[in-house]
């Protein structure tokens, strides 16, 4: 296996690093600001038998998902993710941690994970590409796959939820005057506490503040001790985070995914964030009213929020892998 970390230059110059993970002999990603005279990478020789597209979750990093990624690079495909604006080692001053943009953040990460889906065609040419993302990645995936999902070979879903239903004017009144009073880089705690509480109540009494992130405490204490995980989103992000899950939770929305993009819903049945398995039943019915053919939906007993960290992880990248190969 060959692990590479890059940057990739964005639309509006924000520098994004790229990870990826590659089956040994197939070329690595080029994307080192390639300059007006190359448009795009030079294909890779050997093909990896797809990629798996990765969109991590919120005030989390991209790196979090290699043992996911080199138990796929065994099964021969090759993963890439990037760390979002704000996130990882896309971080380009401390202050700067989860600030997406001073406006249309949403739009300019969506905009982000089309130019690395426009960069993985081109340098591999013919490879299927799934697209994999968890809770505020699951909804940016879910918007991309929207957006172009005539290109992908399938999606999967991992911890997402239903919405903020008829909290989200409540909450985006809330972070568009703190935005407006505090500036949009702002961290908001009192956003912070409003969000991740109730989660916690769930486990009481908690041994840590993210006890609902996964059932292994040792998983838990690792994302406690990440400098790079868990820390207070401002209230532009949470502002951005509102208007996309609002946007991407609306029927209308759900009609605009092709009809033929399998689709894969994974969750834990104790995942606060889908509503302990009610939220991402209605995610799946909802798909499958729009009129989208295969939508296939697992939950797992007794897992949390991160599938990849919890005690079945196993069992949960068996499945995603065997999902995936019956799909390229």
């Amino acid at each position: 296996m060959h692990t590479q970390i890059t940057h990739m230059t964005a639309a509006d110059g924000a520098r994004l690093a790229i990870h990826s993970w590659l089956p040994d002999g197939v070329a690595p990603l080029h994307l080192e600001d390639p300059g007006p005279e190359t448009e795009s990478p030079i294909p890779s020789p050997a093909q990896p038998r797809a990629v798996i597209q990765v969109v991590h979750g919120m005030a989390e990093h991209a790196a979090r998902y290699g043992r996911f990624a080199a138990a796929a690079v065994e099964a021969g495909y090759a993963v890439v993710a990037d760390d979002h604006r704000g996130h990882g080692e896309s971080i380009a001053r401390p202050g700067d941690r989860s600030h997406l943009a001073q406006r249309d953040g949403w739009e300019l990460v969506v905009a982000d994970l089309s130019m690395l889906l426009d960069r993985i065609q081109a340098a591999y040419p013919g490879a299927p590409v799934i697209l994999m993302g968890h809770s505020w990645g699951s909804l940016l995936a879910r918007d991309l796959a929207a957006r172009r999902g005539e290109e992908l070979a399938g999606l999967i879903v991992l911890g997402t939820g239903a919405g903020a239903g008829t909290l989200t004017a409540a909450g985006m009144a809330l972070a568009s005057a703190e935005s407006r009073m505090r500036g949009r880089s702002r961290p908001s705690r009192l956003l912070h506490a409003l969000a991740f509480g109730p989660y916690r109540r769930h486990f009481a009494p908690n041994r840590t503040e993210v006890d609902w992130l996964s059932r292994d405490p040792a998983e838990v204490d690792r994302y406690v001790a990440d400098p790079l995980c868990g820390f207070v989103t401002t209230s532009g992000f949470f502002l951005d985070l509102l208007a996309g899950m609002a946007a991407v939770s609306a029927s209308e929305h759900a009609r605009a995914m092709p009809p033929g993009l399998p689709m894969l819903l994974a969750s834990g049945d104790h995942d606060p964030v889908g509503g302990m398995g009610a939220g991402v039943r209605r995610v799946a019915t909802m798909y499958r009213h729009a009129g989208v053919r295969e939508v296939a939906l697992t939950l797992y007993p007794g897992a949390r929020h991160e599938l990849l960290n919890e005690t079945n992880r196993g069992q949960v990248t068996a499945d995603l892998l065997a999902w995936i190969a019956a799909h390229v």
